[in-house]
């Protein structure tokens, strides 16, 4: 069973799931405070409503004969959660004395100083508090001693009257946080660009500068990736003149010793001599070509693989006119992919030498393309290689002549330029051995 992944890999999708949480968050914590402040005000003006209308009965009752007063407040109909009610005697399940806040919020809005004097209420003690799960009590003492009592219970809070607040909030919220996924990818285009950069440059040596724009930051990394590529380049071109200055002068003493070799009377000699003149000729065009990396100067096109591989065999059976050993070809019958043909070509065919050379067989597997990157082994018949140097062959001028034939040739640089050039398309080369015998060569190229 797979973990889901909460928390995401890309640097602009973190920053943007942190900062929409930021703002859920804080949009929370401002939506409790504004509904909690509501509540507050909501409460504390129903309370000022209710002391409102015993006032206002209070002057409508002692505007009437004293015998009317019972009827009046009887006919009244409160606001609600209010009670109204006209006692002899001071209610007895009042709380103690209101809040100085509620007093000074309500006693100002009862308004009896309208009323005659003589008929003024002898006291308006204000008890309990407008809250959930007490009662408000208001009492005015009439001329006459009885009280006119109003008793208010706070209704169920409500921070918010519509539902369409809710909506928008939801709308405002979901809007805020498209803004800052949008936000956080412009700030972290350049990283991508950065990256892609990278990426070219990990291919071809001499791919084009990035363009020093943008913010000041973004310039400045811009301006530092640039002379990193530069340098870069001058290195491999100071490598490259200096083996190609090499080479030129190994050249003509190689030629001049041949052609003195020629004038030898010594048969047996000549002979020798000649033939270590050629290896010695082989092993300087060989690390010219090593030294050179042929694959970064060649440009990329887009190419059929298969039509590639179905060469590079057809010129090695040709090469062995009459010979018994395996060469096949097994996948798909096209498939594009855009690389440098010339030095891919020259990557193939140095594996497939090695697994005729040393295996007896080539038998090349091309798998179609999962996850970006297509694959191609190539499979001999041979005894192998011994892990501990499955890693170590790639290494310039190693050979293992006793590992796998009698026969030394080549080299030792055959598996070097086969690993820089897979490696200059993004990709790689690697070694295995085949649980049924025989050894695995596979180039990773990313497509």
């Amino acid at each position: 069973m797979r973990s889901i992944r909460l928390w995401p890999r890309s640097l602009a999708a973190r920053t943007a799931l942190a900062l929409v949480l930021v703002l859920v968050v804080v949009q929370g914590a401002g939506l409790m405070i504004f509904g909690m402040d509501r509540v507050e005000l909501q409460r504390l003006a129903d309370g000022r409503d209710v002391g409102t209308q015993v006032a206002s009965l209070y002057r409508e009752m002692v505007a009437q004969p004293a015998a009317a007063w019972a009827g009046i407040v009887h006919d009244t109909e409160p606001v609600p959660g209010l009670r109204l009610s006209l006692e002899t005697a001071f209610p007895s399940d009042a709380e103690g004395p209101a809040s100085p806040a509620d007093q000074r919020l309500i006693r100002p809005y009862m308004g009896f100083g309208a009323v005659p004097l003589a008929l003024r209420p002898k006291a308006v003690p204000i008890r309990g508090a407008y809250e959930t799960g007490r009662t408000l009590v208001i009492a005015a003492q009439a001329p006459d001693d009885r009280w006119l009592v109003g008793r208010a219970r706070t209704p169920p809070p409500r921070p918010w009257n519509s539902s369409r607040f809710l909506v928008a909030f939801a709308i405002m919220t979901g809007t805020a946080a498209l803004l800052a996924f949008w936000a956080v990818r412009r700030m972290t285009a350049p990283l991508r660009v950065l990256g892609a950069a990278a990426e070219r440059l990990g291919r071809d040596v001499n791919a084009a500068p990035l363009p020093e724009t943008g913010p000041t930051e973004v310039a400045d990394a811009a301006a530092a990736f640039n002379t990193m590529a530069a340098r870069i380049r001058r290195f491999v071109q100071d490598r490259t003149f200096l083996l190609t200055a090499i080479g030129h002068d190994l050249k003509t003493p190689i030629t001049r010793l041949k052609l003195r070799a020629e004038w030898m009377e010594d048969e047996e000699q000549r002979r020798k001599i000649l033939t270590d003149l050629d290896e010695l000729e082989a092993m300087v065009q060989a690390t010219l070509a090593f030294g050179r990396d042929v694959a970064g100067s060649e440009a990329a096109a887009r190419m059929d693989l298969p039509a590639l591989l179905r060469t590079v065999l057809d010129d090695a059976t040709d090469a062995r006119p009459g010979s018994n050993v395996v060469i096949s070809y097994d996948g798909p019958a096209t498939l594009t992919v855009e690389a440098r043909p010339v030095a891919l070509k020259r990557a193939v065919a140095n594996l497939v030498a090695n697994a005729l050379a040393y295996g007896g067989a080539a038998k090349l597997l091309l798998q179609p393309v999962r996850d970006g990157v297509v694959l191609v082994h190539v499979d001999d018949d041979g005894p192998g290689i011994p892990p501990a140097d499955l890693d170590r062959v790639f290494e310039p001028f190693q050979r293992l002549e006793t590992s796998r034939n009698r026969e030394t040739g080549g080299t030792g640089l055959g598996l070097p330029i086969t690993r820089n050039i897979m490696r200059a398309h993004g990709g790689d080369v690697t070694l295995t051995n085949r649980p049924g015998g025989g050894l695995r060569a596979t180039l990773a190229l990313p497509v």
